[in-house]
């Protein structure tokens, strides 16, 4: 029903924000990391309303690709607002599509409220479903450990990524690109090459 709300922020809370829009309605939306929004300032924020039995909420998020991801965990078997909430606090988007496409259970169990059954689900629902977003965030999919540890590689990675290659794509060549020591350029134009056949 809401994709968003432009209005002053009135009040910050440990677990939500209020929001008063120019007609003089104040919305409380349950966010994330509530301070990382400052109080009486006009602000854009994404919501998404959540109809339940008992309980109608609004959720609010910094921007649209945290409110993409907000629905994407709701669509894991077992994870509700507050436990998509919770993952999403810690500010480690890139983390969590590392994990889903590395299959990582543990470092999912980090998040509060996870556990292995769940993290094993969270990978099981969202394996492949990432790769757009990661993309649209400006993410950077890593799916081979050598990345950690070298620089170049990384970089070069990344600008395959800002050139508009998907997460798909890259994960591609990867792991061949990680099998030499090469600088940023070199790696980039072995890339490429790989990338056109």
């Amino acid at each position: 029903m809401y994709e968003y709300i432009n209005g002053l922020i009135t009040n910050i809370y440990p677990a939500y924000i209020v929001v008063c829009d120019r007609s003089g309605v104040g919305y409380k939306l349950y966010t994330a990391n509530p301070y990382r929004f400052e109080q009486n300032v006009e602000s854009h924020v994404y919501v998404e309303q959540i109809v339940r039995e008992n309980e109608i909420a609004l959720y609010g998020f910094m921007d649209e690709n945290e409110k993409i991801l907000f629905n994407k965990l709701l669509n894991v078997s077992g994870i509700g607002p507050k436990s998509a909430l919770a993952i999403l606090a810690s500010g480690d988007a890139q983390g969590l599509v590392n994990a889903v496409a590395n299959d990582d259970a543990s470092y999912l169990t980090q998040f509060p409220g996870v556990g292995k059954k769940t993290a094993q689900q969270i990978i099981l629902d969202l394996k492949g479903k990432l790769d757009d977003l990661a993309v649209s965030a400006g993410l950077h999919l890593t799916t081979a450990q050598p990345v950690a540890n070298n620089q170049a590689l990384a970089d070069a990675l990344a600008a395959l990524t800002s050139l508009g290659y998907s997460a798909k794509e890259i994960a591609k060549i990867e792991k061949t690109l990680a099998q030499t020591a090469d600088t940023t350029d070199g790696y980039i134009r072995s890339a490429l090459k790989l990338l056109v056949k």
